[in-house]
């Protein structure tokens, strides 16, 4: 078991809590001392996302490996175990007796008192009032607001290239060639060739008439390129969380009672 020096060692230190396969469970939150003894019984494993998980593991059999402390439990053991509160700061005989059976070991008869959280700066290990263990002041201790951030996935974009067809129209000119009867008369210019031929004949003269049509040609060619890129975009969200702290005040009825006593 440890003693005091070891758990304000641990407390200081900002270690971890490590299973019997030398796995990481958690940080170190809280320990409790013996009412009776002072000496340390319990500690608190913060786990989950930014601590928000918080176990009781038994010191007994516990050991100190440097900054860390050692249990002889699996994690999923002390992630398992029942949740406690500890609002009070105090354990009761039940919630022990409790952990004690969850855990497989025997049971005590004797609460145990919280001595220091994870950001105590005390002097040493002790109780809250006067005692052997502590000075002539007292200790106080408040929670506080970590915030982090954490990435992950919130969907993915790809692109994909797919065919489709549209109707293109343009207007092309085109040109034909359409006959036109002239008829000219017989003149001196023209008397000899018109006078070439016989008298009275059939005969038949042809004219090719040509025309254009459109013609239409598809090619292939690049018009753009397009890629993924990524632009990251800064919100601030807002994080409201409960926070306990410790106040400390005066009491001055004993004081005043002995005061008229001795008067």
């Amino acid at each position: 078991m440890l003693d005091n020096d070891q758990a304000q060692h641990l407390l200081t230190g900002g270690g971890n809590v490590i299973d019997n396969d030398g796995d990481k469970i958690g940080s170190i939150g809280q320990i409790f001392l013996d009412d009776e003894s002072g000496r340390p019984e319990w500690v608190t494993v913060k786990t989950g996302l930014f601590g928000g998980g918080e176990s009781f593991v038994p010191l007994r059999d516990a050991e100190v490996a440097g900054d860390d402390l050692r249990v002889p439990y699996d994690k999923a053991t002390v992630k398992d175990a029942p949740r406690i509160s500890d609002s009070d700061g105090h354990l009761s005989e039940d919630e022990e007796e409790t952990l004690y059976r969850y855990y497989g070991t025997e049971g005590a008869d004797y609460d145990t008192k919280y001595a220091h959280d994870v950001d105590s700066t005390s002097r040493g290990v002790g109780h809250d009032t006067s005692g052997p263990e502590t000075d002539s002041a007292m200790t106080r201790s408040e929670e506080q607001v970590r915030v982090g951030t954490e990435t992950r996935e919130t969907g993915r974009a790809r692109l994909r290239k797919y065919v489709v067809t549209e109707n293109v129209t343009q207007t092309v000119p085109v040109s034909r060639e359409e006959v036109r009867l002239e008829r000219e008369p017989i003149t001196d210019a023209n008397r000899d060739e018109a006078l070439s031929g016989g008298d009275i004949t059939e005969e038949e003269h042809e004219v090719v008439l040509t025309e254009e049509r459109p013609v239409v040609q598809k090619e292939t060619v690049p018009v753009e390129r397009v890629r993924l890129d990524k632009d990251t975009v800064t919100d601030q969200h807002e994080v409201d969380e409960t926070v306990r702290k410790e106040e400390i005040e005066l009491d001055e009825s004993d004081a005043t009672r002995r005061s008229r006593t001795d008067r």
